[in-house]
């Protein structure tokens, strides 16, 4: 098994048991394809900011995935990962929270044929560092951001946790979706954006019908442990707890 078709190993992704009214016939999902990619690692010395007490897991690795979504209409890359200059550094770096890149997306992008120009669309859960670390290196693809996480984050003074305007100004002047809640990609159901506020001002998740699962959902930040999904636990630097746990109910 390929780190391509291995979904369920590189992220919180959730075969979603809320979706079971879903169906679609696997001739017409044939096409569908979704490939996942390892762009890189986080550690953390203490996960208490996740409302986690240290001694509930002795997980500290989070595992930063990049997404391809191939549809017979188009190309969506789904989150972005840290930021390539991170592989200049061998190994783990930072203090606190250090982070590791061991291949670059660009780097891993042509096993399957494809380089960083060869999207129609790239949209984002959110606009955290570790989330957008390629944006800029990204060409030619339509954005599909939330109004809300657009007005947070491109603004003259970003105030929201976490983001690095500096790893998507290139985004300022690309062709652009903004979208004030749900968004059909492609227009038949099968990849959904999904608004998920509360992590961020306009944090979203992305559904997928696929034929070998049936639908999925890549949650993005909603969740970064199982416990958290468990218990219904807010990360202290949510921006908005109320809103995170509307949407945690929402994405069941």
């Amino acid at each position: 098994m390929t780190r391509y078709t291995a979904v369920f190993l590189y992220a919180l992704i959730i075969i979603s048991g809320c979706q079971d009214n879903v169906s679609t016939e696997a001739e017409t999902m044939s096409a569908l394809k979704l490939y996942v990619f390892d762009c890189g690692m986080l550690r953390f010395e203490s996960i208490e900011d996740f409302s986690i007490a240290d001694d509930e897991t002795d997980i500290r690795d989070l595992i930063v995935p990049c997404y391809v979504v191939e549809h017979e209409d188009g190309r969506l890359l789904w989150d972005g990962g840290l930021p390539s200059k991170t592989a200049d550094v061998d190994g783990w770096q930072g203090e606190g929270m250090l982070s590791r890149l061991d291949r670059t997306f660009s780097e891993q992008l042509p096993e399957i044929g494809l380089d960083m120009s060869s999207f129609d669309y790239a949209a984002y859960s959110h606009m955290h560092f570790d989330h957008v670390g390629v944006a800029n290196e990204v060409h030619g693809a339509t954005l599909i951001i939330q109004k809300t996480e657009y007005d947070a984050t491109f603004a003259d003074e970003v105030t929201v946790p976490g983001v690095d305007p500096t790893l998507y100004d290139n985004l300022k002047d690309a062709e652009r979706i903004l979208i004030e809640g749900d968004h059909d990609v492609f227009g038949d159901g099968r990849v959904r954006i999904i608004s998920a506020p509360g992590h961020t001002p306009g944090h979203q998740v992305l559904f997928i019908d696929l034929a070998n699962t049936g639908p999925v959902v890549l949650s993005g930040d909603l969740y970064h442990f199982a416990i958290s999904r468990q218990d219904r636990r807010v990360p202290e630097f949510n921006v908005d707890r109320d809103m995170t746990l509307a949407s945690m109910d929402r994405s069941c």
